[in-house]
């Protein structure tokens, strides 16, 4: 049974940070692309950062870029998303999410983590 379990979210103010933490099992994260989304209420998920451990690339949104970096610790079969000048348009609940084709489309990915609630405020 495929699991991804989110932590790390909370409240901050703007331009602090958070280290958002992704540990799968029942599955490796290095045959996985593995994605982080983001939600807010009435709205569509939204793509962020993704990492394909198979070619050693890493993706993001342009509205994230230069300040959110993903990474994978192998060891701990575990994805992090490192937030940094949080921006109160920011706020979202982030999501965990693991599939088998490089894409920014939320459709394509089979597992999804349950979610962390970040709160920039301003």
């Amino acid at each position: 049974q495929v699991q991804l379990v989110e932590s790390g979210g909370g409240l901050v103010q703007a331009g602090g940070s958070l280290r958002l933490s992704c540990t799968a099992s029942g599955l490796s994260a290095s045959t996985y692309i593995m994605a982080w989304f983001r939600q807010i209420p009435g709205k569509e998920r939204e793509f962020v950062a993704r990492i394909n451990e198979i070619i050693g690339s890493t993706y993001y949104a342009e509205s994230v870029k230069g300040r959110f970096t993903i990474s994978r610790d192998g060891a701990k079969n575990t994805v992090y998303l490192q937030t940094s000048s949080l921006k109160p348009e920011d706020t979202a609940v982030y999501y965990c999410a693991a599939g088998r084709r490089s894409t920014d489309w939320a459709g394509l990915y089979d597992y999804w983590g349950q979610g962390t609630q970040v709160t920039v405020s301003s």
